[in-house]
């Protein structure tokens, strides 16, 4: 089992790979700055890493996960996000706080308990905020996501995935109900302002400025 430091590079690899799209570069100080160390620091591990195979490493350029480091990120990222849907669902806990949680068991939980714990929980596809769980033999769902602040007035969207995951977001997210799984209707956007609104069900609404919208990603209704 590799160590928790090298799940943890090979996962914001990937992490920083996906916000660029498919086949990106990473560059190293981008990296370094994702995990908080310095550059020297991080290109002496994405070396290390480069000769186990995990990486490709581009001297002065970048580095990018070859098929063992995007398998191991896919697993690591399937122990993270069932461990959060099990402390939100089974424990109780808040989706604002089983991050941290998460980001310890991830490196711990065995194989065999995970998918005691993917059994339980029905074999969900996505986590509390929306991501996709990666299956046991490492496939991840493609979805058509866009960002709400790009939606038209009278789409009816259902929010899908939260893209900010910060713990203050999220509680202002769930205090108004804009939570993934929820329907709404774009029922106001004003593009020179920068805002928008959106109807519930129920006939509630809530207005939010382009940039908080922008980090809620939705799925058009047909």
């Amino acid at each position: 089992m590799a160590s928790s430091t090298v799940e943890n590079y090979i996962k914001q690899v990937y992490a920083l790979q996906f916000e660029q799209g498919e086949g990106g570069i990473v560059g190293m100080g981008d990296l370094a700055a994702s995990l908080g160390v310095t550059p020297g620091t991080a290109t002496s591990m994405v070396k290390s890493l480069a000769n186990s195979n995990h990486v490709e490493y581009i001297p002065r350029v970048g580095v990018r996960l070859l098929e063992p480091g995007e398998k191991l990120a896919l697993l690591v990222l399937r122990r993270h996000r069932l461990v959060e849907l099990f402390l939100v669902k089974i424990l109780g806990m808040e989706w604002h706080e089983i991050h941290e949680e998460a980001e310890t068991l991830e490196h711990a939980i065995s194989d065999r308990l995970l998918e005691r714990i993917d059994n339980l929980l029905g074999n969900p596809k996505v986590d509390p905020h929306g991501d996709s769980i990666p299956s046991a033999s490492g496939k991840i769902a493609k979805r058509e996501l866009i960002p709400l602040n790009q939606c038209d007035r009278g789409q009816s969207v259902i929010i899908s995935r939260i893209e900010d995951q910060e713990e203050g977001f999220l509680q202002y997210l769930e205090s108004n109900g804009l939570t993934p799984g929820i329907g709404v209707l774009v029922s106001a956007r004003d593009g020179h302002a920068g805002i928008l609104s959106v109807q519930f069900a129920d006939g509630n609404q809530c207005t939010m400025g382009f940039p908080a919208a922008r980090k809620i990603q939705v799925e058009c209704c047909d």
